[in-house]
């Protein structure tokens, strides 16, 4: 196969877009581990003045994930994230108005691989997401494994992210007067397995306890859809009934995340590497100001919106 290499006349500024999301594609796969590893080292060479007061603080600190996290606005105006948006680039697109003194659920679909659209949009301050709906803070929710790995958590809720768990979503809807979104990628690991281009399989008819959190807690839900997400990498064959698909889905029980096998493009040609395509995200959410009451329903309803 004749490898395509990039041009050497490329503008700058898609040089910056490539850097941009090849540090997020590498902090999504490995800095989780080098934190890991900065830990032990300190703990091997007994660098005790360093790790012992960040362990005690961690320790009081354990449950921030599951009650806000602790973004910073500092962190998410990082220039790298306007770059990281144009690379694709991530668009955010409105189908209706929200009030901001309701709470509301998002329901994200496709999961993806990476799930750039989701972090392009809701974690960074380079979306049009404040002037699309003002008044309202939107929290991603991820796997609360991500939040047991020292010094990586501090990294990634300072972006925005809280826990999946049912006690970090209630948290987030229970706020007085309104003004909260939780943006569950509802598919979730398991829908990240089925990732190929040109294809869209939604895990959702599985998936209704969102629905029940909304009841209890009359938050509204919002149907949200990100054209393109599938398009970003190119995964290795894994039919249901596969051997692959098998090993995948045994370890995702047992780690409690999947490892989809993907490809996509590279750094300096285009033949392959771990870097996604460049090509465009439309995230577009629809909602009505449906009532909490028709939440039962919204299952059904998304699912044949999304087949159909």
């Amino acid at each position: 196969m004749k490898v395509e290499f990039a041009p050497l006349n490329i503008p700058l500024a898609r040089r910056l877009q490539t850097a941009a999301v090849l540090q997020w594609v590498l902090s999504f796969l490995l800095l989780a581990q080098v934190c890991l590893g900065v830990i032990v080292f300190l703990i091997i060479y007994n660098y005790w003045f360093l790790y012992i007061p960040y362990l005690t603080w961690l320790y009081f600190d354990w449950q921030t994930p599951e009650q806000g996290g602790r973004r910073s606005d500092w962190v998410r105006s990082w220039t790298i994230w306007r770059y990281f948006k144009d690379y694709f680039p991530i668009h955010l697109i409105k189908t209706w108005d929200l009030n901001p003194s309701h709470n509301y659920i998002f329901g994200f679909h496709p999961h993806g691989v990476l799930v750039a659209g989701a972090f392009g949009n809701f974690c960074t301050n380079y979306s049009n997401f404040k002037e699309l709906f003002p008044g309202l803070t939107a929290y991603l929710h991820v796997l609360p494994f991500w939040f047991r790995c020292p010094l990586f958590r501090e990294y990634l809720m300072s972006s925005g992210p809280v826990s999946v768990s049912r006690r970090s979503v209630s948290h987030v809807l229970s706020k007085e007067g309104g003004g909260n979104i939780s943006v569950i990628v509802l598919g979730g690991a398991e829908e990240s397995l089925d990732a190929h281009p040109g294809k869209f399989t939604l895990f959702i008819r599985q998936r209704k306890g969102f629905v029940k959190i909304a009841l209890t807690h009359g938050a509204y839900l919002v149907p949200v859809f990100s054209f393109g997400e599938n398009e970003l990498f190119k995964q290795v064959s894994n039919p249901e009934g596969s051997w692959l698909r098998a090993v995948q889905e045994k370890l995702q029980k047992i780690m409690g995340f999947a490892l989809p096998l993907f490809h996509a493009r590279g750094v300096f040609q285009y033949n392959f590497g771990l870097m996604p395509y460049r090509k465009p995200i439309h995230t577009v959410d629809n909602n009505k100001d449906q009532s909490w009451m028709e939440a039962s329903r919204l299952p059904t309803l998304l699912f044949h919106t999304c087949e159909n």
